[in-house]
């Protein structure tokens, strides 16, 4: 069983005509060749309203696999999210575009909108010329290629 937090309900949706226009007249708006994210800072928790038209897929099979996929993507980020309504038009190329894809872009235009902050990327050590230093226990037990 889903817990209320990782649920979508009914009150995180954009669903009133007046909804979209105000989104659409008063958000800021950023795009790929996938999708566009148009957001409208609001007080109100993060809200997601979809448009995925007929120019997209003419398969309502095809729309409706986009949706799922931004639904979801949505909802495991929706705790992340600054507050207000976000509406995601699909762009034709949308299609062809696999579920990672499509949340990699997704992600992407949150960030650059400022309303998903920005994750640190890991440290990985960069491969160099120079052992590591003694004691710092990053040398390898085993012989190198020079090595007795």
């Amino acid at each position: 069983m889903t817990t209320p937090t990782t649920r979508y309900p009914r009150s995180a949706r954009v669903r009133a005509r007046a909804d979209f226009d105000r989104v659409f007249e008063h958000g800021r708006r950023l795009a790929t060749p996938r999708l566009a994210v148009h957001w409208n800072a609001a007080p109100n928790p993060p809200r997601l309203g979809l448009a995925v038209s007929r120019k997209v897929d003419p398969h309502a099979v095809g729309r409706n696999r986009i949706k799922r996929a931004l639904r979801e993507i949505f909802r495991h980020h929706r705790g992340e999210l600054a507050a207000g309504d976000y509406v995601v038009v699909a762009r034709p190329s949308a299609r062809e575009a696999s579920r990672e894809q499509l949340e990699r872009h997704f992600l992407d235009l949150l960030r650059r909108l400022g309303a998903l902050p920005v994750t640190a990327l890991p440290v990985t050590p960069m491969p160099g010329t120079m052992p590591p230093a003694p004691g710092t226990g990053l040398a390898s037990a085993e012989p190198g290629p020079t090595s007795p």
